[in-house]
């Protein structure tokens, strides 16, 4: 019964920078990889970014690589998703995921538990 929590969404210029976080909770947290995706309207849910518990590797998809960057803090229980440059193809519900699967997964179905989401806009 984990629960995890999306903060920190809002409207921003293109070019501007947001921080998402991600608080995970629960009689007993474990999990492998926490990761981000997001939905835009009328379209699936996207891979965004991921992150290893252990020993923090990440993995992008190639469309945010270089301006957006996950992290972790394993004290808090909180993973982060630091988004530079937004560009308004990056307006859409992000999502924060977690699993426990031994290697990392990019897709929705392999992840078993889920944030709420929080809405991100980016203006042109």
């Amino acid at each position: 019964q984990v629960q995890l929590v999306e903060s920190g969404g809002g409207s921003v210029q293109a070019g501007g920078s947001l921080r998402l976080s991600c608080a995970a909770s629960g009689r007993t947290f474990v999990s492998n990889y926490m990761a981000w995706f997001r939905q835009a309207p009328g379209k699936g849910r996207e891979f965004v970014a991921v992150i290893s518990w252990s020993v923090g590797s990440t993995y992008y998809v190639d469309s945010v690589k270089g301006r957006f960057t996950v992290s972790r803090d394993n004290a808090k229980n909180t993973v982060y998703l630091q988004m530079n440059s937004l560009k308004p193809e990056d307006t859409a519900v992000y999502y924060c995921a977690a699993n426990r699967k031994i290697t990392l997964q990019t897709t929705p179905a392999a992840y078993d538990y889920w944030g709420q989401g929080t809405q991100v806009t980016v203006s042109s």
